[in-house]
C-alpha cells in the first residue's frame, strides 16, 4: 500500500448524532455514542454491531461544510471561499492565502502543493476511511451471523463509500494506488515492501470506482423509510457512477474526444435518472417555482430538499441543532456566515464579485450582452437588479431587499449607538454606502469603500450571498438557533440546515452534458428547459412574468455541439452557484486557459483538433488567466460625517421605499411588463433620484497582477511526504519527484 498508520483492527465506532429538528425522522442518526474497542467477531456478529460500524462511515465520509482544517483538503469544495471557489470568478482576493492556484507570485512544488491523499501518516487519511471500507466488506461479507438481505444493505453502502473516498482521489490525481482488502502490516516481509501498491492507471482507477458504485446500486434500494433518510441509495450510487464518467470523458482526461466516453457517461447518467426517479427523486417545485424562485430557494432549508411529491437530495449531509461542547455536534455554519453584521451574523464570510453577478442572465433568459427582443431588458449597472433571472434574487442580497429572519437583535442597542436597526421579521437590507466631505476625491476610486449607515459600518459588502438561505419568508419555523450571544455562536448559530452534495438538478446537467458529448441534442436541450422552467421561465404568455422564449435558450444549440456544451455550462454556474461545483468544472473543461501549455508538460496532452486545439476557443468563452475580479460598492453621493447612525439619505430628508418583498413582489419592471408601477419600479426610482451609483471595486490586489493558473496545476503532485512515505510511488508528469533528486515525474494521468 502506501504505508499509512490505519486503525487497528479493534475499531472504536463512532455515530453521527441526532438531529434536533424533528421535521424529518432520521433514525440510524439518532442514537450517538461510543462504542469502545471490540474484536471482529463482536462488530461482525450481529446486524446491530456491523450497521455501527456502517453508519461510522456516513460520520467521517459524508461532505463537511465547513471541514476541521486537517480534512479541508480531501473534503470537496461546499461553496465556502475555500482555496478551490476562490481559483473561479465566484470569489474575489488573488493575494489572500487562500488562492495558491491563481497567485501570480505563487509557485507550487512538492513542498506547498495541497495535499489530498495524505496528511502525514494520520488517521485523517483518505487510506485509512478506505481500509475502514474494505474491513467492513471483509468482515460482513465472512459473517455467518447477518442474513443475505441484510448483507446487500450493509455492503451497498460500504461499497458506495469507497467508490466516493477513491473518485476525491481520482479527480485529482488520475490514477491512484488501488487496495481492495485490508491489509496487514504485521504479516508483511521485505521491510513492508510487499504491501506497497504503485499507482494504477486513470482509466483503471475509474473503471475500479464505476465497478463498485455499480455493485453498490445493485445491493442498495431506490429508497429508504423515513427512518432511514439521508441513506445513500441505488440512485446516489449511479449518480456518482455518472459524475465519475463524466470526468473521464472531459477534455481533462479526453484531450482528443474520444466518443466511447462521451458514449458511457451518457448510459451512466441515464441509468441514474431512472433509478433515481423510481426511488422519487426529481426537481423539487418543478411544476409550481413560486414568486421569484421560491421552490428553487425552499428546497435548500428544507430538510428532504423536496416539495412533498419529489426529493432534490440525492446525497446529503445531516445536520442537528446541539450546542458547543456537546458531543457529537455536527452543525452548519452557512447562514451564520453570510447574513450581515447587523443581523448578528458573521458579516459574510466574503462578497460575491460583479463578474458572477453580470453572469446571470436577464429575465428573458439571455446573458446580458445579448441583444434582447423587449428594450426594458437591456442591462444597466447602475440598475444591475432589474429584469433579472428569477434565481439572481435567491443568490444574492443587495440594497432594497427584505431579507427576514427568526431573531430580534435590537436588544443589543445602546442608548449611544443603534447597531442593530431592525427586528428579524423587519430586516430590510439598506447596504449603500457613503463618504465624508473629506473624501470626495476618492469616491470614484475602485481601491477605496465607503462607510455604511444602519450599523453596517465598515463591515458592509454591499451585496451579499445569499443562496441557500434559510429565509424566514420562505420557513418560518427556521432550522438554525438565534443566538445572542457574542464569539462563535453568534446570531444563526447550531443550524441543522443538510448540505446536498449531489442534487437532483445537477445529475440532470450531468446527463445534459453527457448527451451533448454523445451527439444526443435533443434530450441535452430538453434538461436545460426543465432546469429553466423550474426557475419559473414561462414560454407560452408573452404577459407572464418571466417570459422568455424557448427559456432563452438560443435555436443554434440544438444542432451546434460546442454552442450546446457552451450552454450546459453555462447554465451549471448559474444553477450551482456557490455550491462547490465551478471549480471542478473549470479543471474538467481547462477554463483558465483553454490547455494551452499542456504539450509543454508532455507531447501527448496537447489539447486536440476536436476541441479547436484549445478549450475555450472551442466553447466560445474568454480564458479566467489574464484576468481580475472586482466586487460591487452600491453608494450614495451625498455625504455625511463617519458615525453610527449617520445617513446622509435621511438627513437629506429622502425617504427609502418599501423593501422589495421576494414572496409578493414581482422583478420585472413596468417597461417590460406593461402593468402598473410596482415595489421594482419603486426602487428603481429611488436609485435613480438618490443619487445612488454602482461602482466596481479592486478585489484582486494591485492591478499589475493577474489570475494565473499554471498548465500544471489541473493534475496536480504529491506533497513530498507522500513520496518519502511510499518511494516506489511515481510523481506525476510536470512536477518534482523528491525520490529522484527533484526530476521531472514520470506518471502520466492521460496513459491508458
Amino acid at each position: 500500500m502506501i504505508n499509512i498508520n490505519y486503525r487497528s483492527t479493534s475499531i472504536s465506532l463512532l455515530l453521527a448524532s441526532a438531529l434536533a429538528w424533528t421535521g424529518c425522522s432520521d433514525q440510524f442518526l439518532q442514537d450517538k455514542r461510543v462504542y469502545g474497542s471490540f474484536g471482529e467477531e463482536t462488530i461482525y456478529g450481529s446486524y446491530e454491531a456491523a450497521l455501527a460500524r456502517v453508519d461510522a462511515l456516513y460520520y467521517y465520509l459524508l461532505p463537511k461544510p465547513f471541514p476541521s482544517s486537517v480534512m479541508a483538503n480531501y473534503q470537496p469544495s461546499t461553496g465556502t471561499s475555500d482555496h478551490r471557489s476562490a481559483s473561479t470568478e465566484e470569489y474575489a482576493g488573488l493575494m489572500n492565502d487562500d488562492s495558491y492556484y491563481i497567485n501570480p507570485n505563487i509557485v507550487l512544488t512538492y513542498s506547498n502543493v495541497p495535499d489530498y491523499i495524505f496528511y502525514g501518516n494520520t488517521n485523517d487519511s483518505p487510506y485509512a476511511y478506505i481500509r475502514d471500507c474494505n474491513d467492513i466488506i471483509e468482515g460482513v461479507e465472512g459473517s455467518t451471523a447477518i442474513s443475505q438481505e441484510d448483507k446487500n444493505s450493509l455492503l451497498g453502502q460500504a461499497y458506495f463509500f469507497r467508490g466516493w473516498a477513491y473518485y476525491q482521489l481520482a479527480k485529482w490525481y488520475g490514477g491512484v494506488p488501488l487496495v481492495d482488502e485490508v491489509q496487514n502490516p504485521i504479516q508483511g516481509d521485505n521491510g513492508g515492501a510487499d504491501l506497497t501498491v504503485p499507482r494504477s492507471t486513470s482509466k483503471e482507477t475509474i473503471d475500479f470506482i464505476c465497478n463498485d458504485l455499480q455493485r453498490a446500486a445493485s445491493m442498495l434500494d431506490v429508497a429508504w423509510d423515513d427512518n432511514n433518510f439521508g441513506r445513500v441509495t441505488r440512485g446516489t450510487a449511479l449518480a456518482l457512477k455518472g459524475r465519475a464518467r463524466l470526468l473521464y470523458a472531459s477534455p481533462l482526461f479526453n484531450r482528443n474526444d474520444d466518443r466511447a466516453r462521451w458514449d458511457s457517461a451518457y448510459v451512466a447518467n441515464r441509468d441514474a435518472l431512472a433509478a433515481l426517479g423510481e426511488g422519487g427523486f426529481g426537481l423539487a417545485y418543478e411544476n409550481d417555482p413560486g414568486m421569484n424562485a421560491e421552490g428553487w430557494a425552499r428546497m435548500f432549508s428544507s430538510y428532504t430538499g423536496s416539495d412533498g411529491s419529489v426529493s432534490e437530495a440525492v446525497f446529503v449531509t445531516l445536520h442537528n441543532q446541539l450546542v458547543d461542547g456537546t458531543t457529537g455536534r455536527q452543525v452548519n455554519r452557512w447562514e451564520q456566515t453570510i447574513r450581515p453584521i447587523n443581523t448578528f451574523g458573521g458579516g459574510s464570510m466574503s462578497a460575491p464579485t460583479l463578474e458572477m453577478m453580470e453572469l446571470f442572465p436577464m429575465a428573458d433568459g439571455k446573458k446580458i450582452s445579448e441583444t434582447h427582443d423587449n428594450p426594458g431588458m437591456v442591462y444597466n449597472r447602475r440598475l444591475f437588479f432589474m429584469n433579472r433571472d428569477p434565481r439572481f434574487y435567491r443568490t444574492f442580497a443587495f440594497p432594497g431587499v427584505r431579507w427576514a429572519f427568526s431573531g430580534d437583535p435590537t436588544t443589543q442597542n445602546t442608548s449611544t449607538e443603534t447597531l442593530y436597526p431592525y427586528s428579524g421579521q423587519n430586516y430590510a437590507l439598506w447596504s449603500y454606502c457613503w463618504y465624508q466631505p473629506s473624501d470626495a476625491s476618492v469616491v470614484d476610486s475602485e481601491g477605496e469603500s465607503g462607510f455604511a449607515a444602519d450599523g453596517l459600518g465598515t463591515s458592509n459588502k454591499s451585496i451579499y450571498i445569499r443562496k441557500k438561505s434559510d429565509d424566514y419568508d420562505i420557513n418560518s419555523s427556521p432550522l438554525y438557533s438565534y443566538s445572542l450571544t457574542a464569539g462563535n455562536d453568534r446570531g444563526f448559530t447550531n443550524s441543522a440546515a443538510p448540505y446536498m452534495e449531489i442534487r437532483f438538478a445537477e445529475v440532470l446537467l450531468n446527463f445534459a452534458e453527457a448527451a451533448c458529448g454523445a451527439g444526443h441534442y435533443d434530450e441535452a436541450v430538453e434538461a436545460l428547459q426543465r432546469i429553466r422552467a423550474r426557475a419559473g421561465y414561462q414560454t407560452s404568455d408573452p404577459t407572464a412574468s418571466y417570459y422568455a422564449p424557448n427559456y432563452g435558450l438560443g435555436t443554434d444549440i440544438n444542432n451546434d455541439r460546442a454552442k450546446l456544451f457552451a450552454a450546459i455550462l453555462y447554465e451549471r454556474q448559474i444553477e450551482l452557484a456557490y455550491e462547490g461545483k465551478r471549480f471542478d468544472d473549470m479543471r474538467r473543461w481547462l477554463l483558465w486557459d483553454g490547455g494551452e501549455g499542456q504539450a509543454s508538460l508532455n507531447p501527448s496532452w496537447a489539447v486536440g483538433s476536436a476541441w479547436s486545439g484549445n478549450t475555450c476557443t472551442y466553447l466560445g468563452v474568454t480564458p479566467l488567466n489574464g484576468t481580475r475580479r472586482h466586487n460591487v460598492e452600491v453608494y450614495t453621493t451625498l455625504t455625511a460625517n463617519e458615525a453610527h447612525g449617520n445617513d446622509p439619505l435621511s438627513a437629506a430628508g429622502v425617504d427609502r421605499p418599501t423593501a422589495l418583498n421576494l414572496a409578493t413582489d414581482i422583478t420585472q419592471s413596468q417597461s417590460v411588463t406593461g402593468g402598473n408601477a410596482t415595489a421594482i419600479d419603486a426602487l428603481e426610482t429611488f436609485y435613480r433620484n438618490s443619487n445612488i451609483n454602482v461602482k466596481r471595486r479592486r478585489a484582486d490586489g494591485d492591478e499589475q497582477y493577474t489570475i494565473s493558473f499554471q498548465p500544471k496545476y489541473y493534475f496536480p503532485g504529491f506533497r513530498s511526504n507522500m513520496m518519502q512515505n511510499n518511494q516506489g510511488l511515481n510523481q506525476t508528469m510536470g512536477w518534482e519527484d523528491i525520490n529522484h533528486s527533484g526530476a521531472n515525474g514520470t506518471f502520466d494521468p492521460l496513459a491508458e
